[in-house]
């Protein structure tokens, strides 16, 4: 089972890397699995995933303070915005696939917006 996480977490971790660059990958998910599966396999990975610069940037902030920089949140707004719109317009003939995706966006809003606080982000002062 150990070596299925490790395999997982390098995969969802190379996959969140392409979507740092490429937006129509998403990043947050799949750094998120890369976490949970490295956790599992080896506190060795956990602990060199959790000293990236990609884990610093997206998530580190999150973790431990429960909060994200007005940066980050903007970013990811934007890529599940971007890929649930073009869900949605691919959907065009399936009403009960658009009324989820349109349920699930405005949840992803509502959390980031009033659940998820906001830091000052030290390069905008």
């Amino acid at each position: 089972m150990k070596y299925l996480y490790i395999a997982l977490g390098c995969l969802c971790l190379a996959l969140g890397a392409i979507g740092t660059v490429l937006p129509i990958l998403p990043t947050t998910p799949f750094l998120l699995a890369t976490c949970f599966f490295f956790a599992k396999s080896s506190s060795r990975l956990n602990d060199w995933f959790l000293s990236t610069k990609l884990y610093q940037n997206n998530f580190k902030s999150l973790r431990e303070q429960g909060a994200m920089t007005k940066k980050t949140k903007i970013r990811v707004m934007l890529t599940v915005t971007l890929l649930m719109g073009i869900g949605f317009v691919m959907m065009h003939q399936v009403l009960v696939g658009r009324i989820v995706l349109g349920i699930v966006w405005l949840l992803h809003l509502y959390i980031f917006l009033f659940r998820i606080r906001t830091l000052e982000d030290s390069s905008e002062q």
